[in-house]
């Protein structure tokens, strides 16, 4: 299996740059050709805009960043560093967004990095999204970190369920260009839970990598239960993360 695992830490010595080295190592071990992109250490640019195309504006007088991206990967004129992420997104089956939950989402460079990889005419198009998305037959996973404990996280919790958390994720990004989501892997505070718990969060990571397999899907409703508006029918019971029956 080709993996690709994209890295979002400032510091190499980080529990999140722990967390990457043991899933290289698992994973190599394993017999995956694993790719890591990290976002830092490359100096990514994470904002979207007009330097993301070689060609002219399509329309000069109004930038359009949907229709400018769609006309650069279709006409080949995407910019070069997009281009090699787009190149070993395509060729993962399996990828690992790896980060430290900042402001209840992803570092504002993992974010960036999705607003350009994730380009209209490659990761989506008008009715290629959810079931039939680009990326059909591709599984992601979360696997990150938060300074706060896993009770803050829990449904009743100040901080919200993590599933809702991560929803714009999961379905808003991943689930939203075809792919298949596992669970998330979540190392709560890790910075005071000591060598012993860091040491645990890490053994129990190894041991979700070598699950993966195996590990139900989350579940997202499929297009059939939706109406023409897009909305749940009457009668479904929803069970999709955030969305809820009115």
């Amino acid at each position: 299996m080709n993996i690709l695992i994209v890295y979002a830490h400032p510091e190499p010595k980080s529990f999140n740059g722990a967390m990457r080295d043991v899933a290289v190592e698992t994973l190599t071990a394993a017999g995956h050709e694993v790719v890591v992109s990290d976002l830092y250490a490359m100096g990514f640019n994470p904002v979207a805009g007009p330097g993301d195309m070689l060609n002219e504006p399509t329309k000069p007088e109004h930038f359009n960043l949907a229709t400018e991206q769609t006309a650069a990967y279709q006409n080949g004129t995407t910019a070069p560093d997009i281009v090699a992420e787009m190149e070993k997104l395509e060729r993962a089956d399996f990828v690992i967004f790896q980060f430290p939950v900042w402001w209840f989402g992803m570092p504002a460079i993992l974010k960036g990095w999705a607003d350009r990889v994730f380009a209209r005419g490659f990761a989506y198009m008008p009715g290629r999204k959810y079931d039939t998305g680009m990326f059909k037959g591709k599984t992601a996973m979360v696997a990150a970190t938060t300074g706060t404990s896993a009770d803050t996280y829990t449904p009743d919790g100040i901080d919200g369920d993590v599933l809702t958390v991560f929803w714009p994720i999961h379905n808003g990004l991943l689930r939203y260009s075809g792919f298949d989501v596992l669970p998330p892997f979540v190392a709560y505070m890790p910075g005071r839970v000591g060598e012993e718990g860091r040491a645990a969060y890490l053994e129990a990571y190894k041991k979700r990598l070598g699950e993966l397999d195996t590990i139900p899907r989350l579940f997202f409703h499929p297009k059939d239960d939706y109406g023409p508006n897009e909305r749940l029918k009457p009668g479904v019971l929803a069970r999709s993360g955030v969305q809820r029956n009115v």
